[in-house]
Parts: C-alpha cells; structure tokens; sequence
C-alpha cells in the first residue's frame, strides 16, 4: 500500500466525508459564463450622448443596441451627470462608497450617471471589506429588518397562519409564502395574510406565484407586497420567458398604481444556469439587472443569492460577487432585499460565512426568505438559514451586537400566538363556507414542527377552499368581515388598518416597511444617516435587550442552582491550624475557599465528596495517608497545591478547585510549576482522580508515576462550560479570606 493510499484511508478520508464537498465546485470558464467578476468578454465602459440621446453604452452603439440596452439608455442613466461620473477612475468611485466623509446622497448621484459595465468595474476594486463598510453608509433605511419564508408541503392553511404567526413574533416584518399546487394560491394568501396580523401587527405578505395570479391576489388586498417580477442580464433569457424590460415596466407599474409595493428580483447565475450568459461576468450582467431595476421604477431588488445562488458559490470569488450585487442595489438608490434566500452550501461554515457580512454591514432586509418553516416545508427550495438555524441567527446578532432584525420568543408566546392565528383561519374558513377543520388539528398545528407532524385531513379541502375563494372572487373584505364576525375584531383591524394605509401611498416609498404602530420606516422617514463611527443605526436600549436576551443566557444564580441540591452531602469541620506534618507517608489535599462551602458539584458532575473519596482511595491504596487542608487566603489551583506540599509530612501535595481542577504540587518546585495537573475539569472521572491519589502517592514514595491518558474530545468544552466556570469561580472568590492561615479539616459524609 503506498502512501497515497494511506492518506486515503486516514486523514483524506475524513475529510472527503464534510459537508463541503457536497457542494458543487467549477473551474473558471468565460465561455459558459463561469465568472464571477472579471470575464475578457466583459465590454468596457463608454458613453456616448449627442443630442440629449444615448448613441453609445458600453461599447455597442444604438444601432446594436439589444432590449435591455436600449431601456436602460432610454430610462436608467441621469445624463445630467453622466459625463462627470463616467470620467471618473473606477478607484475614484469605489473610494467615495468606503469613504464616510463622502455624503451617501452624493454617491448616489455620480453611481446614476454610470453604465453597468462602470459599476461593475467599481465593484470589483473593492474588497470584501470595503464592501461591508460601503454597504453601512449605502443602505437606504436607517433600520435594518428581516423577511421571512412561511409555506408547507401540504399548502395547510393552519399551519402557514400558525407560522405566519411565529414568524412575526420572531420580528419578522414581510412574510413571503409560495404553493406546492399552483390553485392553492389563493388559500394560502388568505392564510398568510391572517397569519401575519396576529400578536404584532403591521408585516406585510406576499404570495409568489405566477405574475397575472399574484396581481390578482393583490388588487383584491389579499396580499400587499410583491417581488417577483423577474429581470435578467441578456436579451435571450427575456425572450426565452416571453417578456421584456418594457413588459416589467408594465407590470412594476400595474402593481404600484394599486398601492401595493414592488421590487424585482435578479440574482447573479440566472444567465448561466440558462445558457445564455453570452460570455460575460456574473457581475457584469448582474449590474445590467439592477440598472434596469433603477429605469423599472421599481422600489428595490431581491438579489444576493436567489436561484442561481449556487453556481456563483461554485466559482472563484463567487461570494464576494454575491456581496457586490448588494451593494450595486444601494448605489442605485434602491431598497436591497439582500438574498440568503437559497442554500448555497452544505457546509454550516460556508453558510453561515454568506450571511455573517450581510448582517454586520447591514442591509433593508438581511435575507429576502429566512425560511421560518423548517427545511422540509420551505416550498421555496431551502433557505441558507431555516427555522432549525433561528438560535444560531439570534446568538450571532447577539455576539456582534448587530442588529438583524430578529429577537427571542418564549415558548408559551409562540403556543398562544401559533393558536390564535389556526383558530382565527378555522373560524374564517367556517364563516365563508371554504373550509371546516377540527379542533383536533389546531391541536396538531400549534405543537407541529412541520406538516409531517399533521394528522391525515381531507385531501381535497384545501384545493376545494381556493377554489371557492377564486370562484366568489372573496377579497380582503371578505376575510375583515369574517374575523369580525367571529370574533377576532384586533385581526381584523389590523388588516382592514393596513389596506387603509394602501390608499395613502407612504409604503410605496423606498425601502418601507410597518412598524407595529404602522408608522413606516423607509428611505424618506427613516433615511439611512451613518458618516462614521458615533452615526447612523443605533439600537434602542429596548431594541439592545432583546438582542441580548437569547433563550439560553443565564444569570450567575441560575447557572449554580444545581450547587443547592448537593449542599450538605459532605460536612467539614475545622481541627487546627495546619501544622508541618511528619510522617513521610502523609500527603496533603489542599482545598479552595469555596469547596464544601458554597461549591458541592464539579463540572465533570461528580459531587465534592466524591472527589475527595477518590482522590483519598488513590492514596491509601499505594500506602499513604491523606490530610485534608482548607487554604483560605487563594483561590489559586497551583498556590493551594503547593501550600499542601509545604505542610506534608511527604512534600507532596494536591491542590483541588470546587469546580474540579486538580495538581500534583511538591515543596521545592515554583509555584506555576506542578508535577501532573488536571485542567480540563468537565472531562475528568472518578477512575483518573483515583489514579491522581495513586500517582500522588508515587511521587511521596519516590516511585515513578504512571501515566494519566485524559483523552481528548471533539466537543466545544470552553464554550459549553466556561460561563459556569466563571460563575464558580465568582463563588470561589467571595469565600477567600486574604490573609488567614491554612487550617486542617475533617470530612464527614452525610
């Protein structure tokens, strides 16, 4: 067997089993597209403009001009600025983003007098973290906030409105839901839409099907904001769909005169995956989207990592193309709605290395579809972080301090608001004739993870209720009437408040969202105002406490609870001041100010009394006789060790912590110095304190010692403990008495 083979059988076989390498991996090739920033098919920038008219973008003159070149030449460049901006260095450009002392409104103003192929130069000077920083002062909402996903295998209308229900109680303020059956649509917009009012009102609902359906839905106000309406970066893939950049116009503009708000979705990779990325950059055709985005009208862009998420990670710096694609949104003066939306790895670290930029630099909405169903259910394709990942999202704003729109919900909040929401939609379904479900699968809903956790119910009852809903042509009235009726009139006023704000406009503005006061929060009334360190978004001290406020934190008290149990098992009872021992055959266990005391537990679980007893065992078995010593005046393991073997009759001392720790200190060595330590304490057992006894007793004879294999572990042990540690320590701490002498002790289990 060669060594090749070897490596394959050992380490290389470990590493071919991670997750990464599930994912898919290309090498760079222009020719189908594979590239992410810098194709040699890339056109250079120009403008050419006679006569208030563009003759020349990027190359190709109006003659060649394709649909999309001539859209954005006809509505997507200011050529009031045109020349001043596209004389400008790239470098130049890049700068004034990253730097603080450039207004926002002024990088706003050069980026729309440029083409997509000068904004896709400018992107690729930068680095990732210039990016992050760019992205900071380029948002255009001050507040961050979060969109989630909320759909289902079944299409059960229950459930989307239990998790609509969960998802705004997480803070979640656009709950987006699709169909698995396409004539569900209208069931699960009706679901949604109920859903999302309960407990906190104000978060707006999409349902994302095919456009003329999903117009429909929304002009009879079952639903109130859109985004799929899908742009690409070459004329084929628009012809491909049956559409153009005018078509979009239309419908950008059919769904805003209703007062329904609307952004278009791109997303780097569409070309390729569709085979007509005619060579170019990734982020080359990217920039043509969100420059038609900005001639579109519309409010903003969902892009980042959409579908063909994935073959951007595929290439090199693919995820720093995702991250450009972000920040061209914001230099274009639009909401970003900043993708996460689709899995782009298997690897928990990849990930989660995706969205850790996006939440630090912060963006309108982090992901468009944090999928707050889990995997299973998210009709969608899996978001990069699912319902089974919320704690890791939580814990992560908490660590940075960076607000990602999300806080922490107990247990018996999301039972109460989960309830209300499938009852509120059981009793709609009832008054309107479309459905009736029973109380057994409320019960159901409300417990469930996801719909496999459901009983079996009509398989027809959900298609027969869309139906319904079509055939009557029910409309957001309909459902207000309903909840009225029956009962749940703060739904209904929340759903008839926000079809109210509809006729006003003011959630048309950039980058709008609801509070749950229904004020709006958008470019206009919440403009994004950082220059710097000391500007811009602040959370609260409300907002602070609820990011800190995860589930799992717990104060000092709470993590020593579990002390009170064992307190007493084990008496201590003070003897004397302690003396130098004499007989060669003593070992000395010195032990901390806190251990029988206020400390009655180690962290490995063993009791105090325990130790001890085994640590005791060890000794006498190899002959030698233990003497217990409290020392009062440290906490130090190594000092407490040492002040033992000062006092023994042998030389040879052990110290031991309440939390566990343990040494094999001699008389003569410095006090950092020791013979055989413990350190991880949560690791140990009473077998290898015994064998520390044993070896302890060795050392006092004069024999060699035999080796103590701890082992070691792939578990997190500081992360998992430290805190208790510290919280023992604190205990440790406040039970030291600087100053007073070592005093001998008697142990006396209980």
């Amino acid at each position: 067997m060669t060594e090749h083979d070897d490596l394959d059988q050992g380490r290389m076989r470990i590493l071919d089993a991670k997750p990464v390498n599930l994912d898919g991996f290309s090498v760079t090739d222009p020719a189908l597209g594979l590239v992410a920033m810098h194709s040699p098919h890339d056109p250079q920038p120009s403008l050419v403009v006679r006569d208030g008219r563009v003759v020349e973008l990027d190359g190709r003159p109006a003659a060649d001009f394709d649909v999309i070149d001539e859209f954005i030449a006809r509505y997507g460049i200011d050529l009031t600025v045109a020349e001043e901006a596209m004389a400008l260095d790239d470098a130049v450009l890049a700068r004034m983003a990253v730097d603080v002392n450039v207004p926002r409104a002024e990088v706003v103003r050069l980026i729309g007098g440029t083409t997509p192929a000068k904004l896709a130069r400018v992107m690729a000077v930068m680095t990732p973290v210039e990016m992050q920083m760019a992205m900071h002062k380029m948002r255009a909402r001050r507040t961050p906030s979060n969109q989630a996903h909320v759909t289902n295998q079944l299409d059960d209308p229950l459930l989307i409105a239990a998790d609509a229900a969960s998802a705004v109680a997480y803070g979640f303020r656009e709950v987006e839901t699709t169909v698995p059956v396409f004539g569900d649509a209208p069931s699960n917009a009706i679901a949604l839409l109920i859903g999302s009012q309960v407990g906190v009102p104000g978060a707006m609902a999409q349902c994302s099907i095919e456009e003329a359906m999903e117009l429909r839905l929304g002009l009879r106000g079952l639903t109130s904001y859109a985004e799929t309406i899908s742009i690409y970066g070459t004329e084929q893939v628009f012809v491909d769909g049956d559409d153009t950049p005018f078509s979009k116009a239309i419908l950008t503009a059919a769904y805003a005169s209703r007062g329904l708000k609307m952004r278009v979705t791109s997303g780097g990779g569409a070309e390729v995956l569709m085979g007509a990325a005619e060579k170019c950059s990734i982020l080359y055709l990217e920039s043509r989207c969100v420059s038609l985005a900005r001639a579109l009208g519309s409010q903003g862009v969902q892009n980042g990592g959409i579908d063909g998420v994935g073959v951007v990670a595929s290439v090199p710096e693919g995820m720093k193309e995702l991250l450009a694609e972000n920040l061209m949104v914001m230099m274009r003066d639009l909401e970003s709605c900043a993708g996460n939306d689709n899995l782009i790895s298997e690897s928990d670290i990849r990930r989660s290395a995706h969205t850790l930029p996006v939440l630090l630099a912060g963006a309108d909405f982090i992901f468009s579809g944090f999928g707050s169903i889990p995997r299973y259910d998210n009709a969608f394709a899996l978001s990069n972080f699912n319902a089974d990942d919320m704690d890791d999202f939580l814990v992560l704003q908490r660590d940075w301090g960076a607000d990602g729109g999300l806080r922490t919900v107990s247990r018996e909040h999301l039972a109460r608001v989960r309830r209300r929401a499938a009852t509120a939609v059981q009793a709609v379904y009832r008054d309107l004739g479309l459905a009736d479900f029973d109380d057994t699968r409320i019960d159901a809903v409300v417990v469930a993870n996801d719909s496999r956790d459901l009983p079996a119910g009509d398989p027809k009852a959900v298609a027969e209720a869309a139906t319904a809903i079509e055939a009557r042509q029910l409309t957001v009235f309909d459902v207000v009437a309903a909840l009225h009726r029956t009962g749940y009139a703060p739904e209904a006023e929340a759903i008839m408040r926000l079809t109210r704000e509809r006729l006003r406009g003011d959630q048309l503005q950039t980058s709008a969202i609801f509070d749950d006061q229904f004020q709006v929060l958008s470019k206009i009334t919440d403009p994004n105002d950082y220059a710097g360190p000391g500007s811009g978004y602040t959370p609260t001290e409300k907002r602070r406490a609820e990011i800190d406020g995860i589930r799992q934190a717990r104060t000092s008290a709470e993590l020593t609870a579990d002390q009170a149990e064992h307190r007493g098992h084990v008496v201590f009872s003070d003897v004397e001041p302690a003396r130098q021992g004499s007989d060669p055959r003593e070992v000395c266990i010195g032990l901390s100010p806190a251990l029988g005391r206020s400390v009655w537990l180690t962290l490995c679980g063993l009791t105090v009394g325990e130790v001890l007893r085994q640590l005791s065992a060890g000794l006498e078995e190899e002959g030698c006789v233990p003497r217990l010593v409290r020392v009062r005046s440290t906490i130090d393991v190594g000092l407490i060790g040492l002040t033992a073997a000062r006092l023994s009759g042998s030389g040879i001392g052990i110290g031991l912590q309440g939390k566990g720790t343990a040494l094999i200190h001699r008389r003569d060595l410095a006090p950092l110095a020791n013979l055989e330590l413990f350190s991880v304490a949560p690791l140990l057992t009473a077998k290898m304190y015994r064998e520390l006894g044993r070896n302890a007793a060795r050392h006092a004879k004069g024999m060699a010692p035999l080796p103590i294999l701890a082992g070691g572990t792939d578990e997190s042990i500081s992360a998992r403990y430290h805190a208790r540690a510290v919280a023992l320590v604190a205990l440790e701490r406040q039970a030291c008495e600087p100053g007073q002498a070592p005093i001998t002790v008697e142990a006396k289990r209980v």
